[in-house]
């Protein structure tokens, strides 16, 4: 890798998980990395708990949509993280691929907000500590 990296962040629909990674990433890191992100089966708009959870940290994505993934993402990509384990992205040559398992609260009955809370906070600590393997300054929050 050299220069800036770039995180490629994917699941399927893009409409959640990899939006809320994409948006952590980008307002802990800045400009040190670049982001992306990107859907196996792209929905047809956000998740709106995963929009109203970011809100509560101060990030806006309202102007964000689901985007497909694309080989020439992939591609562009150094490191491609896929959240969950719903997506499917076939690796490319040189791109590191890992697969984050997220928190999933609503399997021990938790709902609504509180459990898109626990989402956030789970990729969160994800993002940061993928942050860290870069060798990326985060920005205090």
């Amino acid at each position: 890798m050299t220069g800036r990296p770039s995180v490629l962040f994917v699941c399927a629909r893009n409409s959640g998980k990899s939006q809320l990674a994409a948006a952590l990433m980008a307002d802990l890191a800045g400009d040190a990395v670049e982001v992306r992100s990107a859907g196996t089966a792209p929905g047809d708009a956000l998740n709106e708990q995963s929009v109203r959870s970011l809100a509560e940290l101060g990030i806006d994505i309202t102007g964000e949509h689901p985007k497909p993934v694309t080989e020439q993402l992939v591609r562009d990509a150094d490191v491609v993280v896929t959240l969950g384990r719903e997506a499917r992205v076939e690796p490319v040559p040189g791109t590191r691929s890992v697969t984050w398992d997220v928190d999933e609260p609503s399997a021990r009955g938790i709902e609504g907000m509180d459990r898109m809370r626990l989402v956030r906070d789970d990729i969160t600590r994800q993002v940061r500590s993928l942050a860290a393997e870069l060798g990326v300054d985060l920005r205090p929050r």
